[in-house]
């Protein structure tokens, strides 16, 4: 079976469930593992690679008003791989090509590739996407396998948490200029680990804020993961947030517990690395109780580098 996947999810899945060698073209953001970015692209991004943040918001949101797409699908590179299966997603309008373009696009390719579509908002649904895209290239009995390892290690994390006493307050940016509170999965993946989000809501999207409503929350933890951005440049933003009146009076600023994660490569992606994810926000909130695990990167603490 030839397999395009057209977002990162969706290739880390198609790869978890070892079948990397039936891909034949992923989206231009596809990147993990590091040998999937020798794949023909099938898509562009209309958002310059340079913008700012400010930038790249008002960009977006001007293109989602004028109903206008911020990718492009490469319709020629599609029919000279003649696909049998192309993985998409509906979920989020920012992050991937259009649905009604992925099928418009099918209905004139040769042979008709088949679609699925992937749509996660919780853990569990992650774990469905899963096991539907090894059902939908002949994979189940990998899928049950890659379900089961991905399950034990989530029931490693919450088995732990009965010796923790008290959750602590949580709020992760997953943008900074403006601020964005965390969304769909990410709430749930902070109260498995033993925290409270204290402005994202579990199952929801995440939602444009105000400062003041970050300050207000008063976190005893802030985790930045701005969505598309490693930790480098999530670093260029930083200054911003010198500029926040009341920043500096956060607890979590107070006692030094603000932290960057690549929000490229974690959070951002409905797929098996959100099992890291997990690991890592345990990790940081009760150090003494969960070990981090061998392969999950360190967050970084804001002050150690």
């Amino acid at each position: 079976m030839k397999i395009v996947s057209l977002l990162p999810s969706a290739t880390e899945m198609v790869c978890a469930l070892g079948l990397e060698d039936q891909l034949v073209g992923v989206s231009h953001e596809c990147d993990y593992p590091g040998s999937v970015k020798q794949l023909p692209h099938v898509t562009r991004s209309f958002i310059p690679a340079d913008a700012g943040s400010g930038d790249i918001d008002r960009l977006v949101q001007e293109r989602l008003q004028q109903d206008k797409a911020l990718y492009a699908l490469d319709h020629e590179k599609l029919r000279q791989l003649q696909p049998d299966l192309i993985v998409t997603q509906a979920l989020c309008d920012v992050c991937a090509v259009a649905e009604s373009e992925v099928q418009a696009v099918a209905r004139d390719l040769p042979g008709r590739p088949a679609i699925i579509n992937l749509e996660p908002h919780t853990l569990d649904e992650m774990l469905e996407s899963l096991r539907d895209l090894a059902r939908a290239a002949g994979a189940e009995r990998q899928g049950e396998a890659a379900i089961s390892e991905l399950q034990s290690r989530i029931d490693a994390v919450t088995g732990r948490f009965e010796t923790v006493h008290r959750r602590r307050r949580v709020a992760l940016l997953e943008w900074l200029d403006p601020p964005f509170s965390s969304g769909h999965w990410t709430p749930e993946i902070i109260r498995l680990a033993g925290g409270e989000e204290v402005l994202g809501r579990e199952g929801e999207r995440s939602k444009r804020l105000t400062w003041e409503a970050v300050i207000a929350s008063q976190p005893e933890f802030v985790f930045i993961a701005c969505c598309g951005y490693d930790v480098e440049r999530t670093k260029q933003d930083l200054p911003l947030l010198d500029r926040v009146e009341g920043w500096q009076d956060l607890p979590a600023v107070q006692k030094g517990q603000v932290y960057i994660i690549d929000g490229s490569q974690y959070f951002s992606r409905p797929g098996p690395r959100l099992v890291d994810s997990l690991e890592m926000i345990a990790h940081v909130l009760h150090p003494e109780v969960h070990a981090l695990p061998h392969g999950v990167p360190q967050s970084l603490r804001i002050g150690d580098s």
